[in-house]
């Protein structure tokens, strides 16, 4: 990996960054080895990659902040590392795509050149191993903050990418997995930050979120979705979106949500897990719809991941939450907004 953004005053600094990058990459085998489609990988000035024939490439790239997304004295390096990856191929995922290699851009500050790189590297490895997806190469600097981009480069079969703009009246709408529990993690570790153990189950999916990479596929090679995302700022945001590439809208049912399971130690916080599944982030479900004569062949579901229906498309443009009792109201907009006002 090379680094074109350190002033020439500090190429010896520089120099001594990149190479203690290379050595952490060796000792912890990040799965660079070039696939069939990478030719060419890490160590030329950059990578080669080659579509397999048939398909098309899906391309994608996310941010992972240091003070926004995560928090360096808090969150375990080697779930930043797992998460960055993670996080930017859940998108690929959402389009019924396989994820086939990424990049790395990488600032960080001196400090966290050794034994947090080092454990950063062994997370990032895991994920590519667990995605077979192989990093192709990358950028680094130093910087005062963390600040992390991947870029995933993905394929799918021609003509076979799932987008968001394809949902018409009548739809049904699923969601995979249990929603909140990314959320209901973060809040037990925003209580009590040293106190938690992070192989507490509670903490995994904020923690180590994983794609729904198996339900995204075979959805796609079933041609059973009619429109798909994955779910990342929590449902009450992302599903308007979906909506607006569609041009539609949407009524959710309250009592058919699939909501995290609150521990009965953590009721007397007064954790609400209808508002987690409503409106917290990180998840990385899929949320997708179904035309109406394909309702009865969604499993409910694929690879162990459960598989819920939680509502159904309209023609009218708005987002309707309806409760327990049949009483409507409009679906308020209050999962992760990186721009809103606190």
């Amino acid at each position: 990996m090379k680094n074109r953004a350190t002033p020439r005053t500090k190429v010896k600094e520089e120099d001594a960054l990149v190479e203690q990058f290379g050595r952490i990459q060796s000792r912890t085998n990040v799965a660079s080895s070039p696939n069939k489609s990478l030719h060419v990988a890490i160590g030329d000035d950059a990578a080669v990659w080659q579509p397999r024939a048939g398909h098309e490439t899906i391309l994608t790239c996310d941010w992972f902040l240091g003070g926004t997304h995560f928090l360096a004295d808090t969150h375990p390096p080697e779930s930043i590392g797992w998460k960055c990856l993670v996080r930017a191929s859940s998108d690929v995922t959402a389009m019924g795509a396989q994820p086939r290699c990424f990049l790395l851009s990488l600032a960080l500050p001196s400090t966290r050149t050794g034994a947090w790189l080092e454990q950063f590297l062994r997370g990032l490895k895991r994920a590519s191993q667990a995605l077979q997806c192989p990093i192709a190469g990358g950028d680094t600097t130093r910087q005062n903050e963390i600040l992390i981009n991947i870029t995933v480069v993905g394929e799918c079969k021609r003509g076979r990418a799932i987008l968001r703009s394809g949902a018409r009246a009548g739809d049904a709408i699923f969601v995979t997995g249990r929603l909140g529990e990314a959320e209901y993690g973060l809040r037990l570790l925003q209580r009590a930050p040293k106190r938690m153990d992070i192989h507490d189950q509670r903490l995994r999916k904020h923690l180590f979120p994983e794609p729904r990479l198996a339900a995204g596929l075979w959805l796609a090679k079933h041609g059973l979705a009619t429109a798909m995302m994955d779910l990342s700022d929590g449902l009450s945001s992302d599903l308007p979106r979906l909506c607006n590439a569609s041009a539609v809208g949407a009524r959710i049912h309250r009592e058919l949500l699939p909501c995290v399971a609150i521990a009965g130690r953590d009721r007397l916080k007064r954790f609400d897990a209808r508002e987690f599944a409503l409106h917290g982030g990180d998840d990385y479900e899929l949320l997708f719809t179904t035309g109406p004569k394909d309702v009865a062949r969604i499993p409910k579901t694929i690879g162990r991941v459960p598989v819920t229906r939680v509502g159904e498309i309209t023609s009218q443009k708005n987002i309707l939450l309806i409760s327990e009792r049949g009483i409507y109201e409009a679906l308020k907009k209050k999962g992760w907004d990186p721009f809103r006002r606190t």
